[in-house]
C-alpha cells in the first residue's frame, strides 16, 4: 500500500471512532474515484486507432465510444475498474470475423474519457445511449465491474441476444467488501458504505438490482461466465454465484492461471468467446 493510501485508511479509521458516517461519506467518495488511468498497451494501439470514435456527454463529461465495422449486428463490449475499451483488442478481430460490430467506451475517469469518478450509474446511462443508437444489441461482452453495469442496464431495458461475462462481479456487495479490505478500514466500512450506495445510488430502486444474480428471471438470454481460478481481484466463488443463480441457462469456463486481466488475451478464452456467439 502506497503512502497516500495508508494516510487515507488512518484518517478514515480515525473519523470513524467518531462518526461512523461522516467517515462512510469519505469512504464513499474514494469508492467512485478510479485515481489511476489505464494506458494504451502498444499491443492494442492498431485496433485502438483503427476504431471510429464519437463522443457522448453524460453528466457534463464527454464519454469516448469506440466501433469497429459498420455498426450492424452489434456486440457492445464493457470494460471494468481502472480499465479501458482497448483492453479488448485481441477480441476485435474475432468479432468481426463472425461479421459482428464490437462497440465500446471508456467510462467516465477512464481512458480518453473525461471526468473523475465513475458510479455503476454511470455504466447504466452510458450503455442505455449506445443501445439508442445501435441496438439491440446481438450480445453484450462484459469484464469484471462492467458485469454489475451491463446487467443494471439490461435490467432497465436494453435488449441483447446473448451474454458474457469474464472475471464478472455477480453481487455488487463484493466490490464493496474488497474495497474497505483493500483499503484496510475497518468493519465500520461495509455497512457505511453500503447504506450510502442504498441512500445514493440506489435512489428508490431496489438496491439488490445492482446485483448479476438478482431475480435471474428476468433474463432469457443464453449466458456465458468465464472465470480463473487463481483471480485475486473479483474472486472464483462469484463465478459459482452466477452458475447458482442462472443454472443450465448459464454456460461455466474454468481457467487456470491467467488471473483477472490476461484472461481477456487468451486464446483458447478468445476462441471460446466467439464459438459461444457464433452458436444457433
Amino acid at each position: 500500500m502506497d503512502l497516500s493510501a495508508a494516510l487515507l485508511r488512518t484518517a478514515l479509521n480515525a473519523t470513524a471512532t467518531v462518526s461512523p458516517r461522516a467517515a462512510g461519506q469519505g469512504a464513499f467518495a474514494l469508492f467512485h474515484r478510479p485515481v489511476l488511468r489505464s494506458r494504451i498497451r502498444p499491443d492494442e494501439r492498431e485496433q485502438h486507432d483503427r476504431a471510429v470514435t464519437e463522443q457522448l456527454t453524460v453528466g457534463a463529461r464527454e464519454v469516448t465510444s469506440y466501433r469497429w465495422g459498420s455498426g450492424e449486428r452489434p456486440v457492445l463490449l464493457v470494460h471494468g475498474w481502472r480499465s479501458r475499451a482497448s483492453r479488448f483488442a485481441p477480441m476485435i478481430p474475432r468479432l468481426q470475423a463472425l461479421g459482428l460490430s464490437p462497440v465500446a467506451f471508456d467510462a467516465p475517469g477512464h481512458g480518453d474519457s473525461g471526468g473523475r469518478t465513475t458510479t455503476i450509474l454511470d455504466y447504466r446511462e452510458v450503455i442505455g445511449r449506445l443501445h439508442d443508437r445501435y441496438g439491440p444489441f446481438e450480445a453484450v461482452v462484459a469484464h469484471s465491474l462492467g458485469a454489475a453495469g451491463a446487467f443494471l442496464a439490461l435490467r432497465e431495458g436494453v435488449k441483447a441476444g446473448r451474454v458474457v461475462t469474464i472475471a464478472g462481479v455477480a453481487e455488487y456487495g463484493f466490490l464493496v467488501e474488497a474495497f474497505r479490505v483493500q483499503l484496510g478500514l475497518g468493519r465500520w466500512a461495509g455497512p457505511e458504505l453500503e447504506r450510502r450506495v442504498a441512500e445514493v445510488l440506489a435512489a428508490g430502486r431496489d438496491r439488490a438490482d445492482f446485483d448479476p444474480v438478482h431475480r435471474p428471471g428476468d433474463f432469457d438470454f443464453p449466458m456465458l461466465a468465464v472465470h480463473d481460478r487463481d483471480d485475486r481481484v473479483v474472486l472464483p466463488g462469484q463465478a459459482d454465484l452466477f452458475r447458482a443463480a442462472y443454472g443450465e441457462r448459464l454456460q461455466l469456463l474454468t481457467t487456470e492461471g491467467l488471473g483477472h486481466s490476461r484472461i481477456l488475451a487468451e486464446p483458447t478464452v478468445l476462441d471460446h468467446v466467439a464459438g459461444f456467439l457464433a452458436a444457433e
